[in-house]
């Protein structure tokens, strides 16, 4: 799954690598722990280019639940999802997410969690397969929600799920709105491990309310893994 990711990227860079309009410059402030619920840069579809909009985290779920992911086994399919695959899909930014390893617990003690960081290896931008719609219960607040698949075996040993990733060269037919159901779902597969990066961090991270750069320092430098 994904439930916390960054974007700390400058904005010309974002510009630059999303092939974004250079006339229009939102205010984006970098974000190294964003959270469901929260607003985020999303990338869209707009005429015969892209446009970087702020959207919130999360489709609105049952009592309110966001729904943050959607597996993407299922969402051609699933009615909450299913339209806007077919209609409405978007990149989203992202330069690392974190991700919770379960750690057995010992005798007596509660089950703890350790949160990892993870991006691609040289740090650089990369895109999360996303869908969005407008809530109506929400007065047309726009909204997003980031597709999952199986985790490669890279990360398998933090959690069965990850986060789609699509390579660059996707972008355009990810963005494609005469795409075939069938071209999209060949694109919603792990990202190869051997692109990837990952590193323990603090338990700071577990703070919602925590978005500067403490997110990223690591637990134990010794035990980084590149």
């Amino acid at each position: 799954m994904c439930g916390r990711y960054s974007l700390i990227k400058e904005l010309d860079e974002l510009i630059a690598f999303f092939q974004l309009d250079r006339k229009k410059r939102p205010n984006l402030a970098p974000r190294w722990n964003i959270a469901p619920t929260q607003n985020s840069a999303v990338v869209c579809a707009a005429g015969a280019g892209r446009e970087l909009r702020m959207m919130r985290w999360g489709f609105a779920g049952p009592n309110n639940a966001p729904l943050i992911n959607a597996r993407s086994e299922a969402v051609a399919a699933k009615p909450t999802f299913a339209e806007a695959f077919r209609h409405r899909r978007c990149l989203v930014p992202a330069d690392s997410f974190y991700e919770w390893q379960a750690i057995p617990a010992e005798t007596g003690k509660k089950p703890q969690k350790q949160p990892w960081r993870i991006s691609l290896k040289g740090g650089g931008l990369f895109a999360f397969a996303g869908l969005w719609q407008s809530e109506p219960a929400s007065e047309g607040v726009e909204c997003f929600t980031i597709l999952t698949t199986a985790a490669n075996e890279y990360l398998a040993p933090l959690h069965e799920r990850m986060p789609v990733i699509l390579p660059k060269e996707s972008f355009a037919d990810w963005l494609d709105p005469n795409a075939a159901s069938a071209s999209l779902s060949a694109l919603l597969k792990p990202y190869p491990a051997a692109a990837m990066a990952r590193y323990r961090v603090t338990p700071v991270v577990n703070g919602t309310k925590v978005d500067d750069p403490s997110c990223f320092a690591p637990l134990n430098p010794a035990l980084t893994i590149a």
